[in-house]
Order: C-alpha cells, then sequence, then structure tokens
C-alpha cells in the first residue's frame, strides 16, 4: 500500500476511465481452517483505467492475501475469541475488539452492544473480512476506524452482515464518530458478500479521508447522509441502495484543492433521499454504470458536472441537475434573453465558473425545480438527455445562466414556457422549439415531422407541458418542421417511435430560430 498518493488531476482520471473502460471482477477461497493446513486466497480487483490506483488510495493488490495469514474473530456478548495462532494485533476488552497492526482479519458472529475498533499505525493497511457479522451499539457506532494508512472492509461471498448504532451518541467532541461505519482513515469497500447499514444517529457510511466502493451488495438507511467520503468518493462496481433523510452519496471536501470529487465508473445506485442525491462539492462525474434518483430535492450537484456514460435518472423535487455551490468566481456577462445565449432568465444573469457537460450515456429527468441547471454553461456533444421539466413558470427545462452549447447528441426538454432557454449560438447542431398554444396532457406523444412527412422523433410527455426543445442530428437548420400531437407511440414515456395516423396538427417550426414567442402556426 502506498503511504503516499498524488494530487488529484480530475480530468485526468475522467479521460482515462472514459477511454480506458472500467472492469471488475472477484473470486475467493478460505481458509480450511482448525486443520492447520490453508489455501492461498486470491481475490482480485482489476480495474482497467491505471490512473484510479494513481490518484485515489485504492489498489486492486490490495484485494490479493494469503488465507494462512488471516487472523480469525469469532465474535460474541462477552465472549469474543482470537481462534488464530497470531493474535499479536487484537486486543479484546469486553464488548470491545481492537485491532492494532496491519493485517488480514476475518471476523464472523455478533455483538449486540459492542464495537469494533481499528486504531493501527498511520502506514498500516488493516484488511478486514465480515464473514456473517451482525454489530450494535447502543452509545455510539459499532465500527470506528480511528487511525490507519488505509482500512479495507471485505465481504465474504455469500454472507450478510449488518451494522447498526445508537440513536444518540455519548462522544460529541471533534472528529468523534457518527455514523455506524466510520472511518478516519482511507475506506474501501469490496467483496461479492452484503452490507446492510443502519444509520440511526446521523450518517450510514463515512470515511473522512478518501472513499472507494469497489464491489459489494450495500444497503444503507441514515437519519442524514448515505455514503459520505471527503477527498473523493468513486463507485467502481458494485450494487448500493440509499435511504436517508439528508444527502445520497457525496464527497464534501471544501478546502483542499482538487478534493471534494465523486465518480460513478461502474455499478449500479440507487438514491431514495431527502436532500440532494448525489453531490461533490468540486467536479461529479457518471462514467458508467447505472445511477437511479428515485426522490430528491435536487438530484446531481456539483459545481462541475460531467456525464459521459452510464444510465442516470432522476427525479427531484427541485432542480434534476445542478451546477452550483464550490468556490467559483461569479461574472455577469449580460447573456441576451431567451435562446440567443442559452440564458437562462437573460439580461442580469451571473454566469460563474459551473458547467455541465453532456458527452455521452443517457440522462432522464423528471423535476419540478429547473430540470438540466446551470450557474455558468452547458455543453451537450454525445449521449440523449430527456427533461421532463416543471409545469410552473418560474422554472424551465433548461436553465444555463450562460450559454446552452449542443453539437451532438440528442436532447428532448419538455416543461413550462415561461423560462424557455434553448442552444445558443455556438451551437453546430441544429433544432427546433414548440410553445404550443395550449397545454399539451401528460401521455400525450409528440412528434416532429420533416418536409417528407417522415417522424423525426416522437416524444411522450410524463406530465403537462408548455414547450419543447428538441435538437438533434437530424434536425436540419433551416428546414421547416410539422408539429403533431396524438396519434400512437411505441413507450409510454420519453422519446421513441411513433406514428401521426389520428395526430392533431399543431402547425410550423423552423429548425434554429429560437424565440420564446414562437410556436406552432406563430410565423
Amino acid at each position: 500500500m502506498r503511504s503516499f498518493r498524488t494530487s488529484l488531476s480530475v480530468a485526468a482520471v475522467a479521460l482515462a476511465i472514459s477511454l480506458a473502460g472500467c472492469s471488475t471482477a472477484a473470486t475467493s477461497s478460505t481458509s480450511t481452517g482448525t486443520t492447520g493446513t490453508s489455501t492461498t486466497t486470491t481475490t482480485q480487483q482489476a480495474v482497467t483505467a491505471a490512473t484510479i490506483e494513481e490518484d485515489t488510495h485504492y489498489d486492486s493488490d490490495d484485494l490479493t492475501w494469503d488465507a494462512a495469514s488471516e487472523v480469525a474473530i469469532s465474535l460474541s456478548d462477552g465472549g469474543s475469541k482470537v481462534t488464530s495462532s497470531s493474535s499479536t494485533g487484537v486486543a479484546v476488552d469486553g464488548n470491545t475488539v481492537t485491532i492494532s497492526a496491519a493485517g488480514t482479519y476475518r471476523l464472523s458472529g455478533s455483538l449486540s452492544d459492542g464495537q469494533i475498533v481499528v486504531a493501527a499505525g498511520d502506514s498500516d493497511t488493516v484488511r478486514i473480512i465480515l464473514d456473517g457479522v451482525e454489530l450494535g451499539n447502543s452509545t455510539g457506532s459499532p465500527f470506528v476506524v480511528q487511525s490507519a494508512d488505509e482500512a479495507i472492509v471485505y465481504l465474504e461471498d455469500g454472507s450478510t452482515n449488518t451494522l447498526t448504532d445508537a440513536t444518540a451518541y455519548s462522544d460529541q467532541g471533534d472528529d468523534a464518530p457518527n455514523a455506524a461505519l466510520y472511518s478516519m482513515a482511507d475506506l474501501t469497500i469490496a467483496g461479492p458478500g452484503s452490507l446492510n447499514v443502519n444509520g440511526k444517529y446521523n450518517d450510514g457510511i463515512v470515511s473522512k479521508d478518501g472513499l472507494v466502493l469497489a464491489s459489494g451488495k450495500v444497503t444503507v438507511d441514515a437519519v442524514d447522509d448515505g455514503i459520505r467520503g471527503k477527498d473523493y468518493t468513486v463507485l467502481l462496481d458494485g450494487a448500493y441502495q440509499v435511504t436517508a433523510g439528508g444527502d445520497g452519496v457525496k464527497a464534501d471536501n471544501e478546502t483542499d484543492e482538487g478534493r471534494g470529487w465523486l465518480l460513478v465508473s461502474g455499478g449500479a445506485l440507487t438514491v431514495n433521499v431527502g436532500d440532494d442525491g448525489v453531490k461533490a462539492f468540486n467536479t461529479l462525474s457518471v462514467k458508467g454504470g447505472t445511477v437511479t434518483i428515485a426522490k430528491s430535492e435536487e438530484g446531481l450537484e456539483a459545481q462541475h458536472i460531467l456525464i459521459s456514460g452510464g444510465d442516470t435518472s432522476v427525479t427531484s423535487n427541485d432542480d434534476g441537475v445542478n451546477a452550483s455551490g464550490g468556490s467559483s468566481t461569479s461574472t455577469d456577462t449580460g447573456a441576451a434573453p431567451g435562446g440567443g445565449m442559452g440564458g437562462g432568465m437573460g439580461g442580469g444573469e451571473t454566469v460563474g465558473d459551473y458547467t455541465v457537460e453532456v458527452s455521452g450515456g443517457t440522462l432522464t429527468i423528471n423535476s419540478q425545480g429547473d430540470g438540466l441547471d446551470s450557474n455558468g454553461n452547458a455543453t451537450i456533444s454525445g449521449g440523449t438527455v430527456v427533461v421532463n421539466g416543471p409545469t410552473n413558470d418560474g422554472n424551465g427545462a433548461l436553465d444555463v445562466n450562460g450559454e446552452l452549447t449542443v453539437s451532438g447528441g440528442t436532447v428532448a426538454a419538455a416543461g413550462s414556457a415561461g423560462m424557455a432557454v434553448t442552444p445558443g449560438t455556438s451551437s453546430t447542431q441544429s433544432g427546433v422549439q414548440v410553445a404550443f398554444n395550449s397545454s399539451v396532457g401528460a401521455g400525450t406523444p409528440v412528434h416532429v415531422v420533416d418536409s417528407s412527412g417522415a417522424v423525426v422523433a416522437t416524444f411522450v410527455t410524463t406530465k403537462t407541458i408548455a414547450s419543447l426543445v428538441f435538437s438533434s442530428s437530424a434536425i436540419t437548420a433551416g428546414q421547416s418542421y410539422t408539429v403533431y400531437t396524438g396519434g400512437s407511440a411505441d413507450a409510454k414515456a420519453g422519446l421513441t417511435t411513433g406514428s401521426i395516423d389520428g395526430a392533431e396538427e399543431q402547425g410550423t417550426v423552423t429548425a434554429g430560430q429560437y424565440t420564446q414567442a414562437q410556436g406552432p402556426g406563430r410565423r
């Protein structure tokens, strides 16, 4: 394990993962136990993007060890035992088990009111295998990493493990634990097994350093935040279900330059929360995997939001994707109103160092507030973006303080008409803007048809809409397109294919002509 880590280059990590991809595979065999013989345990996590290992604490070699070196710890109330011959790094005091040295420790059994404490050296890597463990604590956290270079929590194949903390903590000091799984050191969670975390006091899983979620089936239910890293949070693989009263998954270092970033490159994440779904102070990147934000106030939030792959779905009571916060220096560009510059409210909008960049993958938004919102600029160069935006005129499906540049991909943004934002003058891909004479009800197919009568796009609304912005490579600037509502569609929502048989013609729009007042028949 490296005791020195290079400073992060977010751009380098994002580029390398985008080009190389990320895949994981793990196999494991266990010690033969009390017979005195053992087999070598080879647990490997292959990560093809080398920058993950260069710029974080994570190293796939950390998931390879010799089963003969394991220290077995059997947990039970009032009778926890270390059954291995080499146990100098373990101390048992009542229902508190303290691990003080580097090594691999296999835990099994339960403590109804106890604690696992890791208090190792600053250069030590401590690997803890959870093999059917249930831990509870009535006064604080049941699992605390006080010190180490890195703590690895490995979930044994076929095992189910549970951590439950107290509803109130007796220790309220600075850097005191506030989560059911709490680490002051770099933390890695891996392995094919399952982990259930019940954060009854505050947070579920917390690392006050870096956090890498390499694999596993992890369910978190927390009063406040679900999963929280500080310097960075990386999701490589695995399945994560987060229910939380606060934020879902986040990285929140606000003081160290280049820190506070979050990356999803694989796996499946489902979030149901009372505040922000996935959040980073600095940069939030989705390169692969599946992100489903089933409930949130704001879905994705960071100073810079980069989506280049994967499948992201956001449901939010406020903004769906929001580039804001961070340590930005704002300037007033005096952006033109309406679609000319893609300015959110036009005229006096301040444009800060905030960005949303979509270059691949799919992004689907269902928001009550703004759909895709940037307090700076936004670019769409690839992928598919579908926005089911607000019904009230105080918000828009697209809200960009600077310029919205569209050079590729497919965009369908529907919602109210009061703050309609459209692609700016720097866009190289054309599109059409539709402002309907009367609102279009939820579930209605909207068809864009070219001059030859071919259906270029069919979009099915999920809520009542008054406007639609559509851009794709199938739209040619300056050409006329006829808009229909009704007919049929091959899907119940979003972009699909369909037929205008039985549909009602709404009028004609010209590609590339963006004005808030223009709609079908208004020329």
